[in-house]
């Protein structure tokens, strides 16, 4: 074992230094500064998250639902409205469970369904005025964190300390 810093050993043969990576077997070690690099990644990442759900949660959202809010508001289309099926592929989540995510947002008064135009079949998603209003308060909050995210982004893609 190598000695480092605050009584931590790195074991022999695993990389350490920028660029240094070993085979071990036929796998090919990770280095620690490409480790170091995704672990900030990853804490940046959690942060940002963390703060969203606390500032969505300021504004009578759960996380989940300032999500959905989001999702359909800021449909890819500009139409400001979406489709259960739309948002599951886009939230990455089993149909059923925004299906209930979306009964729970439409008894709190966030959301309404329309039947689609063209498919009567077919209900589409809107944000009611207090889905609107919750929204924009908790967007708005977000726009100081949204710029530190950008900072610690570039600040890890050009490996400046954070």
């Amino acid at each position: 074992m190598r000695a480092l810093g605050a009584g931590c050993a790195r074991p022999e043969g695993v990389a350490g230094d920028e660029g240094e990576s070993e085979r071990m077997g036929d796998d090919v070690a990770l280095d620690t500064a490409a480790a170091m690099r995704v672990a900030a990644l990853r804490e940046t990442l959690r942060a940002f998250l963390r703060e969203s759900e606390l500032i969505a949660q300021a504004n009578g959202l759960t996380p989940q639902r300032h999500l959905l809010l989001l999702m359909i508001k800021g449909a890819p289309d500009g139409s400001e409205c979406s489709t259960v099926t739309d948002l599951a592929a886009r939230l990455r989540l089993a149909q059923t469970t925004v299906t209930d995510l979306v009964a729970r947002a439409e008894r709190a008064g966030l959301v309404e369904r329309e039947r689609a135009p063209h498919d009567a079949r077919v209900a589409v998603l809107r944000l009611t005025a207090e889905g609107q209003r919750r929204l924009a308060a908790s967007v708005h909050g977000h726009a100081s964190e949204r710029e530190r995210l950008r900072e610690m982004l570039r600040a890890l893609e050009t490996g400046e300390p954070r």
